[in-house]
């Protein structure tokens, strides 16, 4: 466009207010609706929980608690049962010392009487027996919960199998 046609359009813009019609830009064209998203591909369920089935690992390396538990100790006198509980006792505690810090609840022990309120949490307080009326509620403190207050597990490894919670071991000659 050559300046005397740039300087007529700007002075017919300026003194009529509109562009003339063979200026006119084109109408617009209609704006496609966007697609909509799909949703993101769900995981396995042994990606979706290789956190949990981490820390399984972990308690059955320095516990032995899934051997524990799967082990039928009806059989077993109750002493042989109590040194086994010991083991894995030590075993888990170490792992949850390291990993994670978990306080009670309630601070009362056990026995003591404990009022909950009108609008408890319900993750935080599990009422049992004689449950009825509006609340509050009084009664005997059966167990004080427990609260994760630090949780730092490291990241469940990427280059394994996690649904392999313990792998086979196999001694050699």
């Amino acid at each position: 466009m050559s300046f005397f046609t740039r300087l007529k359009l700007a002075l017919s813009i300026l003194f009529g207010g509109e562009l003339p019609a063979a200026q006119a830009p084109a109408p617009a064209l209609p704006v496609a609706e966007p697609l909509p998203a799909l949703p993101l591909p769900t995981p396995p369920p042994e990606q979706a929980h290789a956190s949990a089935l981490f820390l399984l690992g972990l308690l059955q390396r320095e516990g032995r608690l899934v051997d524990f538990l799967q082990e039928d100790v009806t059989a077993y006198a109750d002493a042989d049962v109590g040194a086994a509980a010991r083991a894995v006792h030590t075993g888990c505690r170490k792992v949850l010392a390291q990993y994670l810090a978990l306080t009670p609840v309630v601070s009362d022990g056990e026995g003591a009487s404990v009022a909950v309120p009108v609008g408890f949490d319900a993750s935080r307080f599990r009422l049992t027996g004689n449950v009825t009326g509006q609340g509050p509620w009084r009664g005997t403190l059966k167990h004080h919960g427990w609260h994760a207050t630090k949780v730092e597990l490291p990241a469940a490894p990427t280059t394994v199998d996690v649904k392999v919670v313990a792998p086979a071991e196999v001694e050699l000659p």
